[in-house]
């Protein structure tokens, strides 16, 4: 296994999670910008063998592994002018960026939040990482803040100047199933996962940052990997679907539980 050939004695892993051909584990390491270095987490699932993979960062992609890095807050302000940090992110945990989808985040991946759902011979696992005290957004109700270029990100101030500013915050969720989904399966994964998410915001009434008056409905930049399995093969999974159902209620609670440890928020993990 790839884990037991880590070089690297300073790079602790911690088993988080484990089942059928797949484990998640939590990487503590460290990552350098410059002359300045802090320590940070990645989670990384490693997949027995390769698994297709829809990720909102790097597309349809057939990897071993899938991950999410915690940028460290000292970082936040640098790091997406730091053109290095996703290729030293890979060197750390030793692997190539072509074997695995990863996904980047501001939110401590100490809370890190994962639930359960199975029926039948169907499972689902949604992994989550949320925040969204910095950047909370009511999607179509208000006006954009950043403008991408060849991929720089400039901000677009109040008279429609458009001058270099980082972005922040984030909902990161990983959804895994035995399932073996189509593409349009996981594409429309991405719906049910979406509404869930917002479903929280809803609950928990996170209101927009820049417009506290609105309720928000996500973060700009929130991102999703959807990771298909071997078992059954699956062409649908909107709400109406148990499988659509299983992915929905995965993703509520373990962005609700995510959100309320990351954000420090006053409510119950369960409703």
């Amino acid at each position: 296994m790839h884990y037991q050939n880590i070089t690297d004695d300073s790079v602790k892993i911690e088993e988080l999670f484990k089942k059928d051909d797949w484990v998640a584990k939590r990487f503590k390491h460290t990552v350098e910008i410059k002359d300045e270095s802090e320590k940070t987490k990645t989670l990384v699932v490693e997949f027995a063998n390769p698994r297709k993979v829809l990720s909102t960062t790097d597309g349809m992609v057939t990897v071993d592994y899938v991950g999410n890095n915690s940028i460290p807050v000292p970082f936040w302000d640098k790091v997406h002018s730091y053109k290095d940090y996703r290729k030293q992110i890979f060197e750390k945990i030793e692997i190539s960026k072509e074997e695995i989808a990863l996904l980047a985040t501001g939110a401590n991946m100490d809370n890190l939040s994962i639930h359960y759902e199975e029926f039948d011979e169907f499972y689902v696992v949604a992994l989550s990482t949320a925040g969204a005290l910095g950047n909370a957004i009511r999607l179509g109700d208000e006006k954009a803040d950043y403008i991408e270029k060849d991929f720089e990100t400039y901000c677009i101030s109040e008279d429609g100047t458009i001058t270099k500013k980082e972005k922040v915050g984030t909902v990161n969720i990983i959804v895994i199933t035995n399932a073996d989904l189509t593409e349009g399966a996981m594409a429309k994964a991405i719906i049910s996962i979406t509404e869930a998410k917002t479903n929280v915001f809803l609950d928990l009434g996170v209101p927009s940052t820049k417009h506290p008056e609105l309720q928000s409905t996500g973060t700009g930049t929130d991102s999703v990997i959807v990771v298909g399995g071997n078992g059954p093969k699956v062409g649908y999974t909107g709400g109406h679907t148990k499988i659509g159902e299983m992915i929905a209620k995965c993703v509520k609670r373990s962005v609700r539980e995510a959100m309320i440890l990351q954000d420090e928020l006053n409510y119950d993990f369960e409703e």
